[in-house]
């Protein structure tokens, strides 16, 4: 009988030692890479060469720049990771293929259902607060108003041609001015399999460009061809962005 009771006794201590080592387990950590491509018709977009059709409109892309922020990975379980904010601030720059392929470092390894992003800057940093650090991306990539403390979220230049127009500018420069006119936006996107984290993963990410004229709201370069701080028309750009992205796996 002390026999089989020492037996217990010795098996619920090495119990009792793995679920210390369960527990003292330490967390381990990944990279992730976001890349986003930008594309039209299932194409990536070319600067300057290529001709593209909106509506009964045709039009090249000159400039193609936007902000992206404050970047979220959620669980399965629901826990959100936030990535640190002070380091959650990128330009997309077109004519940079660098800059299209953003890696976040320390990220919790377990398994991802979706990602949330940041277009723009959100208020609590705006002008530019908090984030002094992404001033000089900002600038380097013409990212802030000349003529006023902030930041410009989605740069979209080109020309176009239309049946009263001829190789004609277009320039959308869509940003915050205070509070009154806010045109950040969140993005949420899930993805089609589980992402579970391993030493090294990427996560792709496309912009349908084409859908800054058509989604939400059906946008005219004819009808205007320069929109900046217009309380009617620049959160209309911001809300057909924010549906061009999608994941693709």
């Amino acid at each position: 009988m002390k026999k089989w009771w020492l037996l217990f006794v010795v098996l619920g201590f090495v119990a009792c030692l793995e679920d210390s080592d369960d527990q003292a387990s330490p967390q381990e950590f990944t990279e992730v890479t976001l890349q986003f491509q930008n594309q039209i018709e299932g194409e990536n977009v070319v600067l300057n060469s290529e001709t593209y059709v909106n509506s009964e409109e045709t039009y090249e892309i000159e400039t193609l720049r936007y902000i992206i922020s404050n970047i979220v990975l959620i669980a399965e379980n629901g826990e959100e990771f936030v990535y640190p904010q002070a380091e959650s601030y990128f330009v997309v720059n077109e004519e940079n293929e660098a800059s299209k392929s953003i890696t976040l470092e320390g990220i919790p390894m377990q398994n991802y259902e979706a990602i949330r992003f940041g277009l723009g800057v959100d208020q609590s940093n705006y002008p530019l607060n908090g984030v002094n650090n992404f001033v000089p991306t900002a600038e380097e990539n013409n990212m802030l108003w000349s003529w006023s403390a902030g930041y410009i979220f989605l740069r979209f230049e080109g020309n176009y041609t239309s049946a009263t127009e001829n190789d004609h500018l277009f320039a959308y420069h869509i940003g915050s001015h205070g509070q009154a006119l806010d045109n950040y936006k969140e993005v949420t996107l899930d993805f089609q399999n589980t992402l579970a984290l391993g030493s090294s993963n990427s996560i792709e990410i496309t912009s349908d460009v084409s859908k800054i004229f058509e989604a939400e709201f059906s946008l005219s370069l004819e009808d205007i061809d320069d929109i900046q701080v217009d309380p009617q028309y620049s959160p209309q750009v911001m809300a057909n962005f924010s549906q061009s992205f999608s994941i693709q796996q």
